[in-house]
Formats: C-alpha cells, structure tokens, sequence
C-alpha cells in the first residue's frame, strides 16, 4: 500500500495550562477570533505546520495567542473523534502544564487569530468549543493523579514556601480541607523538604519556617497525605 492511498487527516496541538490565583484552581483560555466558534473561549492551540514537531508547534502556539513562553510542557492525551471539529477530520494532540502564580501574573498578549487570553476558574467557566470541555475534564483527572504520584504540587509554589502555602494547594486541587497536624506530619515524613534559614515576611503573626523543596529526592505515593 502506498502513502497516497490514505486520506491525511489535519494534526493540531490545544494546550491546557493550570495555575492558582486567589486560592482558586485556573486554566488559560483564549477567545477565537476566526470560525469555526468565532467569539467562544477554547484552549490556546493551532495547526502543526510540515516542518515542525509537536512539541515545537504547541511552544509556537502558546506564545503567539497568548504571550505565554518557557514553560514546561508534558504531552497529555490525543483526542482524535472523527465529529470533534466541523472543518473535518482533525486529530489534536494536547499538552498540559502548571505554572505559579507570580508567572501568572505576566501580562497576557493575544495576537493571530484570538481576539483576547484569560484566566478562568475551574469553576466558573464558559462554553468551551471542539470538545475542550472533555480535553479539560482529562486534564483535571490527570492533574489529580499526578499529586498523588509526584511533586508536582510544587510547580504552583514559589522555590521557598511554608507548610502552610503547601497544603493549601492540596487543598485547592481535591476540594477539600485536611487536618492541619496530620498534613505536616505526613508531608514531613516523606523527606521531600528541606528547611531553609528564613521566614516568612510581613506577617502580624509569628512568621512561620520557609522550606524548600529537596534537588535530589525519591517520590514516592504521596496521596497517603489524604
């Protein structure tokens, strides 16, 4: 069989990235400015161009449409219903990343063929169009197994943080509280941290031990903090 033989279907990469603002769990979205769902929010994303790779077209993408760079992506699924986009038969492969909230705070620069970028919260978002709305449902579950798994958690957090900022975040993450003594325990024992000769600034209170995380490390299942 020969290559011509096969109809191609189009390659796009959609990039879904995550931060914590105001204690609430956000994801990036740009409002298209071109059809198809002119006007409707989506994942910053486009087509793989010939010479590219993926992971090259989705760095591409994320800065033209959002002014977004450097930051680490990890492919998360590939998404390939034969319905999912009305121009045809369009395959996407998406990545996803997690970035802290001082980088957040970078203005955001829309520009191709998005009108604007914003922060949204998970819990408050608006129409999606394609089929982001399942990409971000994956990308959630996903986001979940990886802090049961990994240090991940970590990516939200400045390099020097206090116990209190890291469980916040788990908090934030599987919408719901733990138990303070029981947390810090357990993350403590895990030996991922390492106590540094500062504390925290500009606190009425007693300023509490900042730590950070450790460069060499064995990961282990941290879910047991749950």
């Amino acid at each position: 069989m020969k290559l011509s033989d096969y109809p191609r279907p189009s390659v796009t990469v959609d990039i879904v990235i995550f931060t914590i603002k105001d204690n609430n769990l956000k994801v990036l979205l740009v409002k298209r400015g071109v059809e198809p769902f002119k006007n409707k929010w989506a994942f910053p994303g486009g087509f793989v161009k010939i010479h590219e790779n993926l992971e090259q077209a989705a760095k591409r993408e994320l800065e033209e449409e959002t002014g977004v760079k450097e930051v680490y992506l990890e492919q998360l699924y590939t998404f390939g219903d034969v319905s999912r986009d009305p121009r045809g038969r369009v395959i996407t492969v998406t990545y996803f990343a997690l970035i802290n909230s001082e980088k957040a705070k970078e203005k955001l620069n829309a520009s191709t063929d998005v009108i604007e970028a914003e922060w949204f919260e998970i819990s408050n978002l608006p129409p999606l169009a394609f089929d982001h709305s399942e990409i971000l449902k994956y990308a959630i579950k996903r986001l979940k197994w990886k802090f049961e798994y990994t240090t991940i958690a970590f990516s939200f957090l400045p390099k020097r943080f206090t116990l209190t900022q890291l469980q916040k975040i788990y908090e934030i993450i599987f919408e719901k509280n733990f138990d303070k003594r029981n947390f810090r325990k357990k993350i403590l024992s895990l030996e991922l941290l390492e106590p540094t000769e500062e504390k925290e600034k500009e606190v009425s209170y007693r300023p509490p031990q900042l730590y950070s995380l450790k460069s060499k490390i064995k990961i282990g299942k941290i879910i047991d903090i749950i």
